[in-house]
């Protein structure tokens, strides 16, 4: 038995060995969240609530049919928030984890996979990348479970609450998992814009890329070293366009509200309320405001944003902000009657051009169909659905409050869709295949009619 499973796993191709970790990984999690002990006396959930919730915390969605705080007890906390962590790291990373305590080699084989897991390119230095991915992420959610933890003793009647709070916000941020305990997300702190600021920095830390993490960590070295340093391509690039969507979210969301939902508010508040929905889109999930009293333009801008989701190499999911400048840059450069791409003086490499243009076709692709499938099988209108497919796919875990009213079907679909957002479009398409095989055959070239 073993024998054959050793070789059947062996025949898979690095996607596709991705892909299963991450169906053991929603399986574990499965079981783990339906331990007695881990819900409070008396709540009880059906077996696609109980699967809907483990693939929404592997994913790092926030999406659930329950309301977290009213079904799990405190070590169900733990667990959940122990879910969340692999989720939103990766399985290859604590995999890696694990291996170098037990005195793993890390060969050829394992580190195929962490460079599928973590969307890279080079073989090259992918242990140290995961040591200082988890190095990096533990000391972020450490620091936000101080820092929070500390400040809602002004909130709650005991230390030991104000640092379970503070505990399961910071990894929930850092993850941009979407999951909250509080009941009612971060309504309660509408108005307070400490704690506001706080999760925006967590899961900006967790949503922007874990390489360029690394490397404005090497900056601050070198920078101490007096040596120059040298940012990539991809942390220039993942860099503008994640700020730059947070910018344009925060203003549009402020000019079409602006005699709408923030009719009777303050500067203050209407920027803070514009300024955070724009950044949770980013793959968090996190919320200061019911969204569903936001006008229908912006609830269409929300699910423009979550469909691009968070940088590559983090812990969201979405397309991706390189992805969507990529495609803006060649729309860009077509325009202008160039056949090249080029940023930051650098020429994008075509590969990288194709993979973006076929990511975003695919998830376009991917996402009418579930919008076709959930009109056919919920009551709900057009841009209930077309938020909820969004919300999935980016897995940031926003929600017209549809997600605990869908049929089993319906469900099933936003699984599947946030199970795809969190693995990425191309592991997803490799999965489908086999192995990546050179083209023995040419054929003539041949143009044809375009447009």
């Amino acid at each position: 038995m073993m024998k054959n499973t050793r070789k059947w796993l062996d025949s898979l191709s690095p996607p596709q060995l991705i892909v299963t970790f991450y169906f053991l990984a929603v399986t574990v999690s499965f079981l783990l969240l339906s331990l007695p002990f881990a819900r409070k006396p008396g709540v009880e959930w059906s077996f696609i609530d109980s699967l809907f919730t483990a693939v929404s915390a592997v994913s790092v969605t926030g999406l659930t049919t329950v309301s977290t705080a009213d079904t799990f007890s405190v070590p169900g906390i733990f667990l959940l928030a122990f879910v969340l962590q692999f989720g939103g790291i990766g399985i290859m990373t604590l995999g890696t984890f694990i291996w170098l305590i037990f005195g793993k080699k890390i060969g050829l084989k394992e580190r195929r996979l962490i460079m599928q897991d973590q969307n890279q390119s080079s073989l090259a230095g992918l242990v140290n990348l995961m040591r200082q991915i988890l190095t990096i992420i533990l000391m972020i959610e450490l620091i936000g479970t101080v820092v929070l933890g500390t400040y809602f003793l002004n909130y709650y009647p005991t230390w030991q609450e104000a640092f379970l709070q503070g505990f399961f916000a910071s990894v929930s941020a850092t993850t941009n998992a979407g999951f909250d305990i509080t009941g009612d997300s971060l309504v309660p702190f509408a108005n307070d814009y400490f704690v506001q600021i706080v999760n925006f920095i967590l899961l900006t830390l967790g949503a922007i890329g874990f390489p360029v993490l690394i490397e404005v960590k090497n900056f601050m070295i070198y920078k101490k070293q007096q040596y120059r340093y040298r940012f990539s391509l991809y942390t220039k690039l993942t860099t503008t366009t994640f700020f730059g969507l947070l910018i344009f979210g925060t203003f549009a969301i402020m000019l079409i509200e602006i005699h709408h939902f923030f009719a009777d508010k303050t500067w203050h508040e209407s920027f803070f309320y514009a300024f955070f929905q724009s950044a949770t889109t980013r793959s968090a999930g996190l919320a200061t405001m019911d969204v569903s009293q936001f006008s229908e333009p912006t609830l269409l801008i929300l699910c423009f944003l979550m469909f691009i989701g968070a940088s590559p190499s983090s812990v969201g999911g979405g397309i991706r902000t390189t992805t969507f400048a990529i495609v803006l840059l060649v729309l860009l450069h077509f325009a202008r009657g160039s056949r090249t791409v080029k940023v930051f003086r650098r020429e994008i490499h075509q590969v990288d051009i194709m993979k973006s243009l076929v990511v975003t076709i695919v998830a376009l692709i991917i996402c009418f169909t579930a919008v076709i499938v959930l009109m056919i099988t919920e009551p709900f209108g057009l841009l209930p659905i077309l938020f909820e497919v969004c919300s999935a796919f980016g897995t940031t875990g926003l929600s017209m409050g549809i997600t605990s009213q869908l049929s089993t079907t319906g469900k099933i679909v936003i699984m599947i869709i946030m199970f795809i957002g969190r693995i990425g479009i191309l592991s997803f398409l490799f999965m489908l295949g086999r192995r990546e095989v050179e083209a023995k055959i040419h054929y003539p070239k041949e143009r044809v009619i375009i447009g």
